[in-house]
């Protein structure tokens, strides 16, 4: 299928065809509200849209955005406990150069600025703590950056993370004050571009649940790519379902799904 072709080249992801029963389903709505009978009609006008509208919609219906608030939990312990004490020590210059790659809704993004907050308190102030969080869907960024979560999705974060950094926003929903949302820089990024747009090294990369769908190929040039971009002593996280191959990668393993640049 051709466009099954175009998502691989363009976004990295495999789609096996179980997934691809699911995005065709997605797409059918798109298809009969843009007037198409079929998907080869389709393909040609989203590579042919100078608007850039059609990759936008494309991009929307084909990810899969499923994340929640302390989505596997001990990663968010390491970072407080071990990576947060190093990089205090280590980074002379005060600035904290971290990166969730592959956002979704922001959970996870606004996860770390809250330990981060909590963890530097007052001396917060001499430090830049910002976050930056990616994503290839500009539906999810949007919904990142309006920072509102159904009180039952907020439900798992600690009572006093709930009370100190979430306020009502209706019944049925609370918003994330001001101070935290500015805390997380949100932008549009493919983990497939062949040049990430960093000035300077990072300290620590989350990028959890993502490479499962790439293939290997895919995945090992993205861990490399990652590793050049890491400071030497910085973190990659990624999901517990996920691993690097500890006998070609450069990374050290630390624990499951953890790994350092040495």
């Amino acid at each position: 299928m051709q466009l099954a072709n175009y998502i691989k080249a363009n976004y990295g992801i495999r789609l096996k065809q179980e997934k691809m029963t699911l995005v065709s389903g997605r797409l059918h709505n798109v298809l009969l509200q843009s007037g198409f009978s079929n998907f080869t009609d389709y393909y040609n006008y989203l590579i042919s849209d100078k608007s850039g509208d059609a990759v936008i919609t494309f991009v929307d219906k084909i990810t899969t955005n499923h994340t929640f608030f302390m989505r596997e939990p001990d990663h968010f312990y390491i970072f407080r406990d071990k990576v947060l004490p190093y990089l205090i020590d280590s980074v002379k210059e005060k600035d904290l150069r971290i990166w969730c790659a592959a956002c979704s809704t922001g959970e996870e993004s606004y996860t770390l600025a809250m330990i981060l907050d909590e963890f530097f308190g007052k001396e917060k102030l001499w430090w830049d703590t910002k976050i930056l969080a990616t994503d290839i869907s500009e539906q999810v960024l949007d919904t990142a950056k309006k920072g509102v979560y159904s009180n039952e999705r907020i439900a798992p974060l600690p009572l006093y993370w709930r009370t100190a950094y979430f306020k009502k926003y209706d019944y049925e929903n609370s918003v994330l004050i001001d101070k935290l949302r500015n805390e997380v820089i949100y932008r549009k990024l493919n983990l497939m571009d062949s040049v990430f747009p960093f000035r300077k090294k990072l300290h620590t990369i989350f990028c959890r649940n993502v490479m499962i769908y790439f293939d290997n190929e895919t995945k090992n040039r993205l861990v490399e790519k990652f590793y050049d971009h890491l400071e030497y002593g910085g973190y990659l996280f990624i999901g517990h379902s996920e691993s690097l191959n500890r006998e070609t990668t450069r990374f050290k393993y630390i624990s499951p799904s953890v790994y350092r640049k040495e």
